[in-house]
């Protein structure tokens, strides 16, 4: 009867979510702290019952995910539930499967939970390194003087909880001092053949969906998605005469939907799309 824990809890999370996202979320993550403690006080009795903890991690994971990528919960719900609720589930299913081991009960079991809740943990604890090494930002450019605005995608982020205004002053100044080596990329071409080139480097982009090309305004505007989460990050590129009228200037600029944080996500984007600007054909 074992399996009756996870999908009881997750049935129940998932429930009080869904029907009313704003007030229910503590009380859904409540469900699974409470769930996971009872397996890890089983657990102390028996190495499947640790095994059955981290079962309940991995449906926590999975009803995270589902309701990203289906919108059925609300994305910062999701992610507390899902991520947040698995990540402390893990940990509980890493101290029930030691105590099961140590105490000689169901040894195997016992073992294969420790292994893989230690494994599972790796992710999240990088994520958390790397969130102390970049600044608390989601909206990078190469020109923070004149970031390119957008204006086919301004559509598609109607209700997302990043505007797509440019964050301002404060995100410009912590930008400069984590990466400095963005700045314009500037081209002994005419626009009209580095918007060519621009565009066909956009192209070549992995995850990189076109939305809309303008080439006599010199503007390509994209949207990234991430590959497990579905999360939707937006690009404008700009093309236009340089001020000395000696070729181009190229502006890049990548802003997260959700989150404060984009983890360096937008940085390396713009980076890897330069790079590739510069070796296309």
């Amino acid at each position: 009867m074992g399996f009756l824990v996870p999908i009881l809890a997750a049935a129940a999370a998932y429930g009080v979510v869904y029907f009313n996202p704003a007030q229910n979320a503590p009380l859904a993550f409540g469900i699974w702290g409470v769930a996971g403690l009872a397996a890890l006080w089983l657990g102390r009795s028996s190495g499947r019952w640790a095994l059955m903890t981290l079962v309940l991690a991995a449906v926590a994971l999975g009803v995270g995910v589902a309701g990203i990528r289906t919108g059925q919960l609300p994305t910062f719900a999701a992610l507390g539930l899902g991520i947040g609720g698995g990540v402390v589930i893990r940990s509980l299913a890493l101290l029930a499967g030691l105590s099961a081991l140590f105490a000689g009960r169901d040894k195997l079991a016992a073992g294969v939970t420790v292994l893989a809740a230690a494994a599972l943990l790796v992710v999240p604890v990088q994520y958390i390194l790397k969130s102390r090494t970049v600044p608390p930002i989601h909206d990078i450019t190469t020109n923070t003087d004149d970031p390119p605005a957008f204006v086919a995608i301004v559509k598609l982020r109607e209700g997302a909880p990043n505007k797509p205004d440019y964050a301002g002053a404060e995100t410009a100044e912590l930008q400069k001092k984590a990466y400095p080596d963005l700045a314009p990329v500037t081209m002994a071409l005419s626009p009209e053949a580095a918007f060519d080139k621009a565009l066909t480097a956009a192209q070549a982009m992995p995850d990189w969906q076109i939305v809309e090309e303008v080439k006599a305004e010199g503007r390509i505007e994209a949207t990234a998605t991430t590959a497990i989460m579905g999360f939707k990050d937006d690009i404008v590129i700009r093309v236009r005469a340089a001020p000395d009228g000696s070729g181009s200037t190229i502006d890049i600029r990548s802003k997260s939907r959700v989150g404060r944080s984009d983890m360096g996500a937008n940085a390396e984007r713009i980076r890897a799309y330069v790079a590739k600007l510069k070796t296309s054909a």
